[in-house]
């Protein structure tokens, strides 16, 4: 069948191996000095892993492949986890997390139940005290229009569909007098589309700056790289900004890229 799948550029791989975690199907890895697709079987062609590549040696291709098999991913993966953790005497503690499905293909589609302390009630506003900040629709990148006069000369927020969700003071602390879009990079489809609205929001909306904000699952650093793809064939320079969120809801990373 023909279907989307990783392509690796040898002659720009370097061998570093940041790639490798950051593929949770355990598709690619370092053999003979350069990052290698193991098994087509292995590869959803979501494209997580695009991200994490300093020198730009990964992509997706159509091509003839065998369909990807998520059942075999997993018992692959559980077969591996069992002998390390068999050669390690025990799993390794995981803090705050109670992990449902530590077999899925992806942690972060592993159900979860956070653990959290009761906040003290003197601590707590009125939910009338906490005025949403968001100053236009619509915000998803499908639906957006660059031009929008919302978006001109301001300072933008990219974020994944889960950061509101997961960040408490998402709307003081990051959305306040900025504009915002929001996607998904492991479930929306056309994402060359969002590409080039980046690019339109940079030479035509001419923005002043980019907040990209993730979590901090793998599947979501994709969006990170789609903001760089739309930014570098933009004629104007923006300066772009990283934020990831843990599922916990606390800021793990804040820097200009």
């Amino acid at each position: 069948m023909k279907r989307k799948i990783i392509k690796i550029d040898e002659e720009k791989c370097t061998g570093c191996g940041l790639c490798v975690p950051g593929c949770q199907e355990e598709a690619i890895k370092i053999i003979d000095g350069k990052a290698r697709l193991v098994k087509d079987v292995f590869c959803d062609g979501l494209g997580a892993c695009l991200g994490e590549c300093p020198e730009g040696a990964l992509s997706i291709e159509e091509r003839e492949a065998e369909p990807f098999d998520e059942r075999l991913v997993q018992e692959t993966i559980a077969q591996r986890k069992e002998k390390e953790t068999s050669s390690h005497g025990g799993q390794s503690d995981r803090q705050n997390l109670h992990i449902i499905n530590p077999a899925g293909s992806c942690p972060g589609s592993a159900h979860t139940v956070l653990q959290r302390k009761p906040q003290a009630a003197v601590n707590a506003l009125p939910s009338e005290a906490q005025p949403s900040e968001l100053t236009h629709w619509p915000v998803q990148l499908h639906l957006i229009n660059p031009a929008a006069d919302f978006f001109k000369g301001k300072d933008v927020v990219l974020a994944a569909d889960c950061v509101a969700f997961a960040l408490g003071d998402f709307h003081a602390r990051f959305l306040k007098g900025k504009s915002l879009a929001i996607a998904c990079p492991k479930l929306d489809e056309g994402q060359e589309e969002y590409v080039e609205k980046i690019r339109r929001l940079a030479d035509e909306a001419k923005i002043n700056t980019l907040t990209v904000m993730i979590m901090q699952v793998p599947c979501c650093r994709s969006l990170i790289q789609i903001a760089r793809t739309g930014l570098n064939q933009a004629t104007r320079k923006v300066p772009l900004k990283t934020v990831v969120i843990g599922i916990n809801g606390d800021v793990l990373s804040e820097e200009w890229v």
